[in-house]
């Protein structure tokens, strides 16, 4: 190996070190605003009043609502946004022609927004966190803990589940 190609190949490795060092120290100046239980970083901004209004505010129904003429059980989540962090869940079951099978009130702490998942909020019910995702008119209920939200219904049913956002108010 000659000398010229001995430093050429010195200043390529001193130049890749710096290069790859810069930007692992680059990573480390991110201050995340929450931790997630995943450790992963997730950005809470609060969203105008208003928008929570028009995007989220509203109706919602399982996908048995259409046929509720015909007998079908079917439940509905009412939400309402109550500040630019907080909105309020009212869900509802049938109780027209039968007995109500569910039943549920609660607040709702917004934990983040992207283009993939959407608005995600989450509450606190029966010890175990609930997530409340919006999302392209669609509310998804979820939690870590299924069981956990059984215990809002009778008969074997679950608050889990997508609902459709209705154009027109609940008929409960």
């Amino acid at each position: 190996m000659t000398l010229s190609s001995h430093r050429f190949h010195s200043i390529a490795a001193l130049t890749l070190i710096a290069t790859t060092l810069a930007a692992v120290t680059g990573c480390h100046n991110v201050t995340p605003a929450v931790k997630s239980s995943a450790n992963n970083a997730v950005a809470v901004h609060s969203i105008p009043v208003d928008v929570m209004k028009d995007y989220i505010s509203g109706d919602y129904a399982s996908a048995d609502y259409d046929k509720r003429a015909q007998g079908y059980d079917w439940v509905g989540v009412m939400v309402r946004a109550e500040s630019d962090q907080q909105i309020d869940i009212k869900v509802r079951s049938r109780s027209d022609i039968k007995k109500q099978t569910c039943q549920f009130d609660g607040k709702a702490t917004l934990m983040g927004q992207d283009a993939a998942h959407g608005t995600i909020f989450q509450a606190q019910a029966n010890d175990s966190t609930v997530f409340f995702q919006f999302k392209d008119n669609m509310l998804t209920i979820d939690s870590p803990n299924k069981y956990a939200l059984n215990y809002f219904c009778s008969g074997g049913a679950s608050l889990a589940g997508e609902y459709q956002k209705l154009t027109e108010d609940l008929a409960i």
